[in-house]
């Protein structure tokens, strides 16, 4: 089809026959959102405009975005940015692409998040391994009271946040902190969270090329076991828990038993236990042992 004569449906249609020869999972899903983003359309937008003719330049962006697509570079990858839990956050190369099983941790965390509020009036949430600040963001999204740090050894990750923060206008409430776990971690909070990488270091060449080539080592890798990030979180978090506050993560499919020991063997116990919409054990709730009755 000649340029003068694209149109947003004729290239939803050439997209999904690209991505089904190069055999991705989803063709006609992935046609239609990356379509609609590179045009800076709705998906209702091109239910309703579909047929309108597009220019000749708009029509080679799309093209360049499908085939980086049979690369399988991530739809949300090529357009830059993504929903997440009522926000758009910006990606970068040094952040993990948040995926919408995290926000059953948001889910989990909420209910504290405004019982602290109601009986403190405001609220101090640590978000470790920001990343683009999904987590964090969301939660001062809905709790006005609360304010927020972001620790991460990423520079680049730190700005993806602060970047984010500023977009959907909670910045004035976010901070971030360069620190490798809890090394640079200053004063003490009602609500710790993470979404550590906990992918064992001899799967991580195994995992899908959408996530294994586009997503940054650093946040995926957790060591030989999978569980590095959890030993130095369960060892860390007491001393910056406020009395009684709570400890949230996101876990693998497989690792609740394994965490909750780690975490138990620092002094703490199991509050909540959430998992995922494909029903995998997902998201662990812990608080100091002295606050649950354990």
């Amino acid at each position: 089809m000649s340029g003068d004569r694209d149109t947003a449906s004729a290239l939803i249609a050439e997209a999904r026959r690209c991505f089904a020869e190069a055999n991705l999972a989803d063709p006609a899903t992935d046609a239609r959102v990356l379509v609609a983003g590179a045009l800076g359309l709705s998906l209702s937008d091109i239910l309703m405009r579909g047929d309108v003719v597009i220019s000749l330049e708009q029509a080679e962006d799309v093209r360049a975005a499908i085939a980086r697509r049979c690369k399988h570079e991530p739809v949300h990858r090529i357009l830059g940015h993504r929903a997440f839990y009522g926000l758009d956050l910006q990606l970068s190369p040094a952040t993990l692409e948040p995926r919408p099983d995290t926000e059953v941790l948001v889910d989990c965390v909420l209910p504290h998040l405004k019982r602290t509020i109601a009986e403190k009036g405001a609220a101090q949430l640590l978000d470790v391994g920001v990343g683009t600040g999904a987590i964090s963001l969301a939660l001062l999204k809905e709790c006005p009271q609360a304010r927020a740090v972001g620790s991460d050894i990423s520079e680049g990750a730190l700005s993806t946040a602060e970047r984010n923060a500023y977009i959907n206008g909670v910045a004035e409430r976010f901070e971030t902190v360069r620190s490798a776990w809890f090394a640079c971690i200053e004063g003490r909070f009602d609500i710790i969270v993470s979404n550590p990488p906990y992918i064992p270091t001899g799967v991580v060449a195994e995992l899908d090329p959408e996530v294994r080539d586009y997503d940054p080592l650093a946040a995926l890798d957790g060591g030989q076991d999978g569980l590095d990030a959890y030993r130095a979180l369960a060892v860390g978090a007491g001393a910056f828990l406020e009395p009684c506050g709570v400890v949230a993560v996101e876990i693998g499919y497989d690792q609740k038993k394994s965490v909750t020991a780690l975490f138990e063997a620092a002094g703490f116990c199991l509050v909540e236990a959430r998992r995922d919409y494909g029903g995998n054990d997902r998201v662990l709730l812990f608080t100091t042992r002295n606050c649950c009755g354990c």
